[in-house]
């Protein structure tokens, strides 16, 4: 065979190789590429965060305050009830008010929280059931030891009504709120109202003395801290943060600082799928004589004080009803 006839092959075989190459299917390109039917299949299918895993029966789901969880309290509870229980409690904490809309969508099947007058709210709405207090403990204003606004030893009231006045003229006069919608964020709007301001036109916006910053308790004695500044925060939270802080209590007399938790139920005629069986397994298991004392006790040896004290016994303390405070759900 010549050469003009071994190029005129090699030539035809080229071109049939480029148009098979071409018309061919590419299998990478047909699977990155779903057909009106796997779309549709698709669009029928709810997303992962769209499906709730509540009703799962070895999982328990906590929205709880972040007090109870950045004083290890909750860690040390969640290792003594999985324990004993086939289950793994998911726990996520925030503040209160952001707690109560995970329970009002029926994310979660426990709430935690810490503000009575929102707590009963979601009862009446329907949302929540069985609620039992589980501890107390208190508030108290913290601040620089030089105490620049001179706040020791006041009510509640009396303190942030001098916060107020004497930050107008002292630059070292500042206070960190939680301004989170939280439970102590509620406590310090209450004071607020209590000592004769309008929190909304009053407080907000008074000026930058007053910084809402939106954290939770630890983010927020931390935030305090760098400012030296003045903050509200539940004794138990300021007790495990102590030691790296040089923040004092100024204030922790007073009704007001009163700070009662509570556990309750979500309702399951709101939301079928809530794992209300093991959500009464853990509250039963919170106001139980061994885990009460558990509470009562906890951190004294590391504090040399409790950062709770329990509720059984206590109920008049707390304001709640003997019932509210020891007697088990039923099945």
């Amino acid at each position: 065979m010549d050469l003009k006839r071994i190029g005129l092959l090699l030539l035809v075989l080229l071109s049939v190789t480029f148009i098979c190459g071409c018309t061919g299917t590419d299998s990478n390109n047909a699977t990155a590429t779903p057909t009106a039917a796997a779309n549709a299949t698709a669009a029928a299918t709810p997303a992962p965060e769209e499906t709730t895993t509540a009703a799962n029966p070895e999982l328990l789901k906590i929205a709880t305050t972040t007090s109870l969880d950045n004083t290890g309290l909750l860690e040390a509870l969640q290792e003594r009830f999985e324990k004993d229980h086939d289950v793994t409690l998911q726990i996520i904490a925030a503040g209160t008010g952001k707690a109560l809309e995970y329970g009002q969508r029926g994310d979660v099947d426990v709430l935690m929280v810490h503000d009575r007058a929102r707590e009963d709210t979601f009862i009446d709405d329907g949302y929540g059931i069985n609620r039992r207090g589980i501890a107390y403990n208190y508030f108290m204003i913290i601040g620089p030891e030089s105490d620049p606004a001179g706040i020791a030893n006041m009510t509640p009231e009396e303190a942030l009504t001098t916060i107020y006045t004497t930050a107008e003229t002292n630059p070292d006069v500042v206070f960190i709120s939680r301004g989170d919608n939280s439970g102590t964020h509620s406590k310090e709007k209450a004071i607020w109202t209590s000592a004769g301001y309008n929190y909304t036109t009053d407080v907000e916006g008074a000026g930058d003395w007053y910084v809402e910053g939106g954290q939770g308790m630890g983010a927020t004695l931390t935030h305090a801290n760098e400012k030296l500044a003045y903050t509200l925060s539940d004794s138990g939270t300021y007790l495990s943060y102590k030691t790296d802080l040089d923040l004092v209590p100024l204030v922790d007399k007073g009704d007001s600082l009163l700070n009662v938790y509570s556990a309750m139920m979500i309702n399951p005629e709101k939301y079928d799928y809530v794992n209300s069986d093991m959500a009464r397994e853990w509250i039963n298991f919170l106001i139980t004589p061994e885990t009460q004392e558990f509470i009562g006790g906890f951190g004294v040896d590391t504090y040399g004080q409790p950062l709770f004290f329990e509720s059984r016994g206590n109920f008049d303390v707390m304001g709640i009803t003997q019932a509210e405070a020891e007697t088990p759900i039923p099945a």
